[in-house]
């Protein structure tokens, strides 16, 4: 399934997007969990910037 949305962002107009994926610490239990996104590739600062 994963492949088939790589090769569906890699064509067309979805040349301007990136899937992002960023790390997250809990402050209630100290757990990591992984926040996933498809954002433009102009946002891709803001989004880590962000917390």
């Amino acid at each position: 399934m994963a492949k088939k949305v790589v090769a569906t962002l890699k064509s067309g107009k979805g040349n301007n997007y990136a899937k992002v994926i960023k790390m997250v610490k809990s402050s209630k239990t100290g757990a990591y969990s992984f926040v996933e996104e498809v954002i433009n590739n102009e946002h891709v600062k803001d989004f880590f910037a962000k917390k």
